[in-house]
């Protein structure tokens, strides 16, 4: 996996990786939905008081970026699934995707502990084998995100055990998200917008 040249997201203040083609397959094969993406990612800003806020539940910051795809048609979906060997059926559940729309499947990881990535990873690995999702995109804090934290004295919140890009890479790397193409996009400073 390695930190990916997408001209889309040029300029627009995020690290974009990508593994097994994801940018290209949702640009040729899914444009509306990447349209759709590139157009919430470019207009999506960070506000300081979105992470000054005590914890508990759904946070302010995602609910924002969520409502963003579901304006676009996108929702939030839980599958239902089982394996037939035989006569013996098997339940295969899955865990809910934030936002879906036509085989792509969309997870916000801004505050979670780090194991949440493992859930996402073998969720879109399933889903995958299913032919249910034909690419997954994490949107998680890019490493460089620790400076402001640690300037609002956030840093304790958010420190290591929390989601970060470092903490994504080597799970995909080591074969989490099995044969699925995934694109990770972190978030750094320059999305954040300070005293808002």
């Amino acid at each position: 996996m390695t930190q990916a040249d997408i001209p889309e997201f040029a300029g627009l203040g995020y690290e974009v990786y990508e593994w097994r083609h994801a940018s290209a397959i949702l640009r040729n094969d899914f444009p509306d939905e990447w349209k759709d993406l590139c157009e919430v990612l470019k207009d999506f800003r960070v506000k300081e008081s979105w992470v000054t806020v005590g914890g508990g539940g759904r946070t302010k910051l995602a609910q924002e970026h969520d409502k963003q795809f579901y304006k676009r048609g996108w929702i939030k979906k839980k599958f239902d699934t089982e394996i037939k060997v035989d006569d013996n059926v098997y339940n295969s559940p899955t865990h809910e995707v934030d936002c879906f729309k036509n085989r792509v499947a969309l997870e916000l990881e801004w505050s979670n502990k780090d194991p949440f990535f493992d859930r996402d990873l073998n969720n879109f690995r399933l889903l995958f084998d299913l032919r249910t999702v034909h690419v997954g995109v994490i949107v998680t804090k890019a490493m460089n995100l620790k400076d402001v934290f640690t300037d609002l004295h956030i840093w304790d919140k958010y420190g290591t055990s929390t989601t970060w890009i470092p903490k994504l890479i080597p799970r995909i790397e080591g074969g989490g998200g099995g044969g699925c193409p995934i694109l990770v996009v972190g978030i750094t400073k320059e999305r954040f917008d300070f005293g808002v």
